[in-house]
């Protein structure tokens, strides 16, 4: 009896053991948001489908296209041409770690919170605004612009608020003076000329990149809800089809087999 009582014991001690060594693992495949819409795009080596899971660890790669990721069900993310990007799950807020490349990001007012790195340099979407903004690297440094809202940069000296229509640069290498203006600059207004002119050239390849993303995202729409017509269809006509002949049937049975029913 008592040995049956110690085997049990040690049974019981492995289980736990297994369960505790098997929460990070868990915690590690935490889900960050799902595909919306891609081209030309992968994670982990395989081609992104529309409504893949994106899991935190989870790299995505894009070559000469576009993908456009919903996090948490609240905010939106469009990854630009020649991005890669990988996700981090914590208790409260999705980390996007932003290696190269660049990504627009659309927040609301609440929702989960959400953080985009470069290097030490972070990004956030000031709390209590609708915000709409991009974050671009380029030749060492990182362009943060807010189209919407505000966006918050920490990590590279003092933290800075971006307002709406503003735009600074940061330097993100350890040996490099930070480069963001004493005050924001408005977009297209005074400043350096080719800082001008590289917040203009983002601007509209983030502006494409979201059309492209919407429009991928519609298409993806329409052939599911083309394939669920034509699926409504087709048990619209068999169910037609089957009414018919149990009516033909009955009609000939109570009227007289010799006289079938038309």
């Amino acid at each position: 009896m008592l040995s049956k009582i110690h085997e049990l014991r040690i049974s019981l001690f492995a289980l736990v053991f297994v369960i505790i060594s098997a929460l990070p693992v868990f915690a590690g495949s935490a889900v960050v948001g799902s595909v919306a819409g891609s081209m030309n795009a992968t994670i982990g080596g395989q081609a992104l489908l529309p409504n893949t899971t994106i899991f935190s660890g989870d790299s995505l790669q894009v070559n000469d296209g576009v993908a456009v990721v919903a996090i948490d069900n609240t905010s939106r993310m469009v990854f630009g041409r020649e991005t890669t990007v990988s996700f981090l799950r914590g208790a409260d807020e999705v980390t996007v770690l932003l290696s190269r490349g660049n990504l627009s990001m659309y927040h609301p007012e609440d929702g989960v919170g959400l953080r985009v790195k470069v290097g030490e340099v972070s990004i956030v979407p000031a709390q209590g605004f609708k915000t709409l903004g991009e974050v671009a690297m380029m030749d060492g440094s990182v362009l943060v612009t807010a189209k919407e809202g505000m966006l918050r940069v920490e990590g590279n000296g003092p933290a800075q608020e971006v307002a709406k229509g503003k735009a600074i640069t940061i330097g993100v290498k350890a040996d490099r003076a930070a480069k963001a203006s004493p005050a924001a600059k408005p977009l297209g207004g005074g400043g350096d000329v080719s800082t001008a002119l590289q917040v203009g050239a983002i601007g509209a390849s983030g502006a494409a990149a979201v059309l492209a993303g919407l429009a991928i995202s519609r298409a993806s729409d329409a052939r599911d809800a083309a394939a669920a017509a034509n699926a409504t269809a087709a048990q619209a006509l068999a169910a037609a089809n089957t009414a018919a002949a149990n009516s033909s049937t009955i009609c000939n049975a109570v009227v007289s087999p010799s006289t079938p029913c038309k």
